[in-house]
Parts: structure tokens; sequence; C-alpha cells
């Protein structure tokens, strides 16, 4: 008999199963659910996914729901662990009614907030995306104890502050030098609409084709026929993924949202520089090594020419910099937790 206490995870993250296996497509949840097992009895539960992901998540209580009732039902099967507490990653319809029932129920409720919702949901759904969050926002925090990775996704005497990231030792070893023959941008991420990725790719249109951009995304390759523009398909191995960042010398994030991304300590780790727009250059934060373009042809290529000119004294300043770790982030999240 397990003798670590029950904490239930809810997500709106979709998972897969196969093989007698768990498969999600967000590598955070994996890591977070993860860790926090070495901490708690985890139960996770999410929703089913029919098409095929590449995190496998190394753990057996996980219940898949088909829709938001059984999402519920899922919930009152884990009331039988009387002192059990409950994470809810993210506000979403399924996590929100989640928590109207844990309310009523009156269990002790965490929420953890990764982005920014309200601008989100604004460009997703438009002038009422934000409404409807902010309504689900203000109920959800009412009653629950918040944790956040930005300070201005909630109040800031009410929250806790975490830095999540998926960096550990092997990220910050054998370092290797760029190569500077030419100017070779990787994004890697969602290939959605609020991620910025397609604005970023009519900027492209128009680029000379000697600087080169890579995408690593999903397994649904999107219909791209830019000479300059290179689609690499998922990648889920640490080493191979390290690899790609070496491979290139400048990382770009064009999200029109963002709060906490985790891929710049991963380009920051690897002495990568990193070009991000106007829209969330909060994520700078003391980093060193992080550039802010305007969203247009002319302002991005100058930023480009001065990284590109100007490379190794900005590899010294990112030297200095200190990484978040993975094992620190659990160790946050934990000592919350408890």
């Amino acid at each position: 008999m397990s003798l670590k206490k029950t904490l239930v995870i809810l997500n709106n993250e979709k998972v897969h199963f196969q093989d007698n296996s768990y498969y999600c497509e967000n590598v955070d949840i994996k890591t977070t659910v993860e860790g926090l097992h070495n901490a708690f009895d985890v139960i996770l539960i999410a929703r089913q996914a029919k098409e095929k992901k590449f995190n496998k998540i190394n753990l057996k209580k996980i219940n898949r729901a088909y829709n938001v009732w059984s999402f519920i039902i899922s919930l009152f099967k884990t009331y039988k662990y009387k002192d059990a507490k409950y994470l809810l990653i993210s506000i979403t319809p399924y996590t929100f009614f989640a928590y109207l029932f844990l309310l009523l129920f009156r269990k002790k409720i965490f929420v953890y907030l990764r982005s920014s919702g309200h601008e989100e949901y604004k460009v997703i759904l438009g002038f009422w995306g934000p409404i409807l969050y902010h309504f689900m926002f203000s109920l959800v925090t009412l009653k629950s104890t918040i944790i956040v990775c930005y300070k201005k996704l909630a109040k800031k005497k009410e929250s806790h502050l975490v830095l999540p990231t998926q960096v550990d030792e092997h990220w910050l070893e054998n370092r290797k030098e760029s190569n500077l023959d030419g100017a070779r941008l990787l994004y890697i991420g969602r290939m959605k609409v609020e991620k910025g990725i397609y604005s970023l790719l009519k900027i492209f249109e128009n680029l000379n084709n000697n600087i080169k951009l890579s995408i690593v995304g999903h397994s649904d390759k999107p219909n791209i026929i830019q000479e300059n523009v290179n689609y690499l398909d998922y990648v889920n191995n640490t080493n191979d993924l390290i690899n790609i960042y070496d491979e290139h010398n400048i990382f770009i994030l064009p999200s029109f949202t963002e709060a906490h991304p985790q891929v710049l300590y991963e380009s920051l780790a690897r002495l990568r520089p990193v070009i991000i727009f106007n829209e969330i250059k909060h994520v700078i934060k003391d980093q060193k090594g992080i550039f802010v373009s305007e969203r247009n042809e002319q302002s991005l290529l100058k930023t480009i020419r001065f990284i590109m000119n100007d490379y190794k004294n900005i590899q010294n300043s990112i030297r200095k910099n200190i990484i978040p770790t993975k094992k620190n982030f659990i160790n946050q999240m934990t000592d919350i937790l408890s």
C-alpha cells in the first residue's frame, strides 16, 4: 500500500493509448506528471485522443475522458481518496466544470496557469474570447491555490511562482560551435495561429533565400512550398532535439501570446540567441541573448544581421545567464502542493 498522498491532476491534454502505454502531445504535461509522481500517488484525468501522440507518459493511473461528462465521472471516482488534492493545469471548459464539482464537495484545489488565457482566447475566438475566459478565470481562482509561471497571470500576493523548464544538466554539456556561414533560424512548436508561425511564414516569403527557417512541429505536415523553409517533423528525443538546436544559429519564437516559453531556455542552454516579437517582449526578464523585432520583413532582417555580426559577444553574454532546471521546477511544485 502506497504511503504517498493522492494527487489528482486534471488537464485538457489529449492522451492516446497504444501498446499498453499512454502518450500525450505536450512534453510539459509528461514531465510534470512524472516528476510529481515521485512525491505523490498521481492520478491523471485527461481527454481521449484519436490520433497518435509521441510523448510516452510513465504513469499507470490515467483516466481518459471521451467528453465532458465522462471527464466529470472520472473525477467523481477519485472522491474515494478522502485526503486527495486536486491540481488543475490551465483553465478550459473541461477543467472549469471539474472545478465547480470540486468546489461543491469542498476539495483542496490547486490551479496551475502556464499562459495567458485572456490573450489566447482573444486570438482564437475574437471579441468574446476574453469575456468567456474571464468568467471562468474569476470563478476558478476564487477558492483555489494559484500557481503561475508569470506573475501577471494572477494577482502577485495570491499566487505562487514557478519556473517550468525541460532543461537538465545534459542540456548544458558539450555545447557545439555555431556554423555562421549563413542565418539558420529554428522554430519549435505547434502549428497554431496564436503561435504566430503563419505570420512568420508570410514574412519569409519575402526574405532572401540565404536565410533559412527550420520548423519542428507535429506529425501533420503543413502545405509549405517555400524554398527557404524546411519542415523537420516532430522530435521527442532529447539528444535529437539538442542536435537540432546545435545545427541552427538563431531560435525564433513568433508567438502572439506567451507567459513562460520553455524553448527560450533550451535555446539559451545551447548558446543560441533568440528572436521574439513585440507582443511577448515581457518574457525576456533578466535573460541575456533575447532580441525583439517588429513583425515585418525589414525589422526581422535587421535583427538577424545584428545577431550574426556580433555573434561571439552575444554568446559570451548568454553564458552569464542562470538557466532554471527541470529538477528545480519539480521541487517548487512539490513544496507548494505539500
